[in-house]
């Protein structure tokens, strides 16, 4: 059977949802859900570098950025091959803002907002394709749980 991209995300995602292991983020909103393989990139150098040069990115992978505190952060699109959905996520896990479709090699920064502690880049257009908008909310064990929309331990 010939599935599209976006429905073996969310066929891989009901496993994945029980586990919550650093490799890996889940969101869930109103009807829906995604689990993602997601390479951590948490220093200033694994920031800087991100997924620039990849060539490919798997549809149920990611790169996950995080930071030490909550922030004002931007992006851009520097050396970087492929169009990208940047996911811009606040300490508790909410998805506050969505840059879809970033295009490959612009430099034009891509503003995500204040109080911005993750950032998780997918390929572009699949948020979208998933339903996945702002206010869905991200679980993985860099989220506080104390400040957690979605903990780690709940289901």
């Amino acid at each position: 059977m010939n599935l599209p991209a976006a429905a073996l995300v969310c066929l891989c995602a009901a496993p994945a949802l029980a586990d919550c292991d650093p490799s890996g983020v889940d969101f869930r909103w109103p009807g829906g859900e995604a689990h993602f393989s997601v390479e951590v990139a948490d220093d200033a150098s694994e920031r800087a570098k991100g997924l620039m040069f990849r060539e490919a990115l798997p549809s149920g992978a990611g790169m996950l950025f995080a930071y030490d505190h909550p922030q004002t952060v931007a992006f851009w699109m520097k050396n970087t091959l492929l169009p990208l959905d940047m996911l811009f996520v606040g300490a508790d896990g909410r998805v506050k803002h969505i840059a879809r479709n970033a295009v490959p090699f612009d430099e034009t920064p891509i503003p995500g907002g204040d109080g911005i502690m993750f950032v998780v880049e997918i390929n572009g257009g699949l948020a979208a394709r998933l339903g996945l908008n702002e206010g869905a909310v991200m679980r993985h064990p860099l989220v506080d749980p104390s400040a957690a929309a979605w903990r780690c331990d709940a289901p």
